[in-house]
């Protein structure tokens, strides 16, 4: 066997030292420069977007272009009803989708392409989706006056969380060993009361993690509700009629000229950044709580 000098000495081990060196400083650089623009973009939000944050923000709709005050009460409404009515639409068919594809289909055609199809969404640029709810309103059900519409909203952002549900509940399965299934089965407990006592029971912090990661993107987007629920600058909890939201505020006040308007989008804008954070950290400390 090699002494330490002999493999020292060694020109592979040398080699791979140094290339293990050059890795870490490539990765600490990597980690700089990330850091470095993450802190430039929350020290724009908070230092533009901290005077917009008072008690008005939360009790006073949007204003009219000039006007001075206001708040973002009817798209902060708008945002949690249509999340809330995604989430609701989602949650049911992703945990059962996941469900049959980890515990009845594991590795049969249909699985496999229920899997393809549902990365693809996954990735599906979420403008893409917007347009595909609004025409289907708009062409498919012949909603011309109402094609616009929180429900149209809602359906876009469902379609959008919906992979991430799925996928997350179909890997979380698998990972449950199955000596717990062969145990339950061989106890005469039916499949399907298995899965919902021991599968669900060992898989759930990994399936609510996804879930409310799920429910953190759809917060955020935008592009889906310019085709959906389009906007609403007046008080309006009605999902029929057409629905102001916090992503779409921010991107028509964003881009106005209008010194309240900009003010009022950057006090979105750090709404949506505290709220998502908020679930991170609820996520985080959930799943280390129950490991």
């Amino acid at each position: 066997e090699m002494n330490i000098q002999e493999l020292m000495a060694n020109p592979l081990y040398r080699r791979r030292k140094w290339t293990n060196r050059v890795m870490l400083v490539l990765a600490g650089l990597a980690i700089v420069v990330g850091l470095f623009w993450l802190s430039w973009i929350m020290w724009t939000l908070f230092s533009k977007g901290l005077a917009a944050l008072s008690p008005t923000l939360f009790t006073e709709i949007t204003p009219p272009a000039g006007e001075t005050g206001g708040g973002l009460a009817n798209a902060i409404l708008g945002s949690v009803l249509m999340v809330a009515v995604a989430t609701m639409i989602t949650t049911p068919i992703g945990i059962l989708a996941g469900t049959y594809l980890a515990e009845y289909a594991r590795n049969n055609t249909l699985s496999k392409i229920v899997r393809f199809i549902n990365d693809i969404l996954l990735s599906a640029p979420s403008i893409v989706v917007g347009m595909f709810v609004f025409l289907v309103a708009y062409y498919g059900l012949g909603l011309r006056q109402n094609a616009y519409s929180g429900w149209a909203g809602a359906f876009a952002l469902a379609i959008i969380m919906l992979p991430v549900v799925v996928r997350t509940t179909d890997d979380m399965l698998k990972l449950v060993p199955n000596t717990l299934r062969e145990a339950a089965v061989a106890l005469g407990t039916p499949y399907w009361k298995m899965i919902f006592t021991i599968g669900y029971r060992a898989a759930r912090t990994g399936m609510l993690t996804g879930l409310l990661l799920g429910v953190a993107r759809i917060f955020g987007e935008t592009a889906p509700l310019l085709f959906t629920a389009f906007g609403n600058n007046f008080w309006s909890s009605n999902l029929s009629e057409r629905m102001a939201s916090l992503p779409q505020v921010i991107n028509q006040f964003g881009l106005s000229p209008d010194e309240n308007w900009n003010q009022l989008a950057w006090g979105g804008a750090i709404l949506i950044t505290l709220l998502v954070l908020f679930i991170n950290i609820v996520t985080r400390w959930y799943a280390s709580k129950h490991d």
